[in-house]
């Protein structure tokens, strides 16, 4: 059992809070077999709304799968508790955003996609459905008369 951060880097301009908005966000991860060690090839997506039982009346976890190499079942959580908005005073610092408890599944790829949320630094201006996908996102605040802006957007995971 071990605990992996997911953690954020990004330039933040006049903008604060980004964050990962519901129990439907998804989380798009590259998943590896810490048995066998196999990389799924396609994106998967974990949700917190998602949960499957373990085998064995162990619980549940977020996704529970078996291995196509070594048919090994693994399974892997997202801790709701640790997701943390990345705030204008974390920007160009790496800052962990989510911890995932991993029973023999690592995750080695994020893929940011939509559904982030965040909201103007001074303003408070609400920008909902935000797409990382290009690892940069441009708007305009009409309350300041400012663009807002997340550039550079980059990751990396870290042992808790």
């Amino acid at each position: 059992l071990q605990r992996i951060g997911l953690q954020l880097r990004a330039t933040l301009e006049n903008i604060t809070r980004l964050r990962a908005e519901g129990e439907d966000f998804r989380w798009y991860l590259k998943l590896k077999c810490g048995n066998c060690g196999e990389v799924s090839e396609k994106w998967q997506y974990l949700r917190l709304m998602d949960s499957a039982p373990l085998k064995g009346g162990r619980g549940s976890a977020t996704m529970v799968q078996k291995c196509k190499l070594c048919s090994r079942e693994n399974s892997i959580d997202i801790l709701s508790q640790t997701i943390k908005p990345y705030n204008a005073e974390d920007s160009e610092k790496f800052k962990t955003i989510v911890e995932f408890e991993c029973r023999g599944l690592e995750p080695v790829d994020f893929l940011p996609q939509a559904r982030f949320a965040a909201e103007g630094a001074e303003s408070g201006t609400p920008f909902n459905d935000i797409n990382l996908l290009e690892k940069d996102w441009n708007d305009y605040d009409e309350k300041t008369k400012e663009s807002v802006g997340i550039y550079e957007v980059t990751h990396k995971f870290v042992k808790c």
